[in-house]
């Protein structure tokens, strides 16, 4: 893993060299010397990370979303983050975590791969690419989107964050490793910002560090206790909770430890959010990958209302849930997938003549998108597919999923 994003900041970083009128130097650099430069460029996305001085209000880093301690997810319960220039600004989503999204595939409306059934003729739909609705594949096109939101650090445009880096104690780590007269060009110096922060989120001991009592177990380092070996078996059986249908927990057939998300996008008609200060509108919706963030499938109706698939990892340190933050327990998030179908009345409002309004967050035209598998498969009325006690196995399995798990004596006989 480490090899790989050495190898992708490799390639970024000789391609931004190359630009530079040192370039016949800098493609006779040594290996030794780009290894350097690219910690030089991670150390300096580090740094920049935790400044909130590359925002508009001066309060606001990467940071205060994407918190270290929470799995560089949410420190807080709140269903968006507050941003913009006055801090008064609400986001539309949840803010995700950055952590295991370095094996991410560029987005593609049509992925041809299948591990549940080695098939790959099979058209699995819209898939991959970052943030909640695919819309950027690389780091670098991820970290513009904050900087440049009004709802987020609410930069004007590119050379403001250029000028807030170069007043910064930061600016002498940009030339060192772009070359010292990287700020005379703004948009070089505004790439190579960006390229820092990917490659800090490149770090596998920060990013993607498969330290979980999960993964020692899978390495014959940690027993599973009989609940979360009981949620694990729930969890994986299609019968039951059918989580691993699109959050897989087995190694890849190449030994690669599991993602816990098979990157794909789907509608699951969580309920409204009126938390959020945009859905006080109702002609507002927030439609996925239709919009209104994206806009390269605003045309495509059958795709309103998808969203990406989370990795399942760190998932037990988050207190809020899916795109739009509706829920704050996995309990909740769990009672919902059973009962969504089966007891509708308890998570969406009724029309003034008491019927149900299912799948209120999302115009009647677009229900058919509605995920429809297991355990989504039932009707009003039918027995949820898992019980109270078999919920709390699988969010007993879940917090196998942590990361930072110490395993204790010798490796168990099995």
């Amino acid at each position: 893993m480490a090899l790989r994003s050495i190898y992708i900041l490799l390639c970024c970083l000789l391609m931004t060299a190359s630009a530079q009128a040192a370039a016949t130097r800098q493609r006779t650099i040594s290996r030794a010397a780009v290894y350097a430069q690219v910690s030089i460029l991670a150390e300096l996305g580090r740094r920049l990370f935790f400044d909130p001085t590359l925002s508009a209000s001066g309060r606001l880093s990467c940071a205060s979303c994407h918190d270290p301690a929470h799995a560089y997810g949410p420190p807080h319960a709140r269903p968006v983050a507050a941003g913009g220039k006055d801090m008064r600004q609400m986001g539309l989503r949840a803010v995700p975590s950055l952590r295991y999204l370095q094996a991410t595939p560029q987005f593609t409306e049509h992925y041809y791969d299948s591990d549940d059934d080695g098939d790959a003729s099979i058209d699995n739909g819209p898939t991959g690419g970052l943030t909640w609705d695919g819309r950027v594949d690389r780091g670098r096109d991820q970290a513009r989107l904050p900087l440049l939101s009004p709802l987020e650090m609410a930069n004007d445009s590119p050379a403001t964050v250029v000028a807030a880096v170069a007043r910064s104690a930061h600016a002498g780590l940009l030339r060192q490793a772009l070359g010292k007269a990287v700020f005379a060009d703004t948009g070089k110096a505004f790439d190579g910002i960006v390229q820092a922060l990917e490659a800090y989120e490149q770090r596998y001991t920060e990013f993607y560090p498969y330290s979980s009592k999960y993964d020692a177990y899978l390495a014959g380092k940690a027993h599973l206790t009989e609940t979360e070996a009981r949620g694990l078996t729930l969890f994986n059986d299609p019968a039951k909770g059918n989580c691993a249908h699109c959050h897989i927990s087995a190694r890849g057939a190449d030994g690669t430890p599991p993602q816990f998300t098979d990157y794909g996008l789907a509608a699951l008609g969580v309920p409204r959010n009126m938390e959020i200060p945009a859905n006080s509108d109702p002609s507002f919706y927030d439609l996925g990958l239709c919009g209104p963030l994206r806009h390269d499938f605003t045309d495509r109706p059958e795709y309103c209302g998808m969203f990406k698939s989370p990795s399942l990892r760190n998932v037990a340190l988050r207190r809020t849930f899916f795109h739009n933050g509706v829920f704050h327990t996995l309990k909740q998030v769990l009672e919902f997938y059973v009962e969504r179908d089966t007891k509708p009345e308890k998570w969406y409002p009724r029309d003034g003549d008491g019927t149900v309004r299912k799948f209120d967050d999302l115009p009647s035209e677009y229900h058919a998108n509605v995920n429809v598998e297991p355990p989504f498969d039932r009707r009003a009325g039918d027995k949820p597919a898992l019980s109270g006690s078999e919920i709390e196995d699988i969010i007993s399995f879940l917090q196998t999923l942590n990361d930072g798990y110490a395993a204790e004596g010798p490796p168990p006989h099995r």
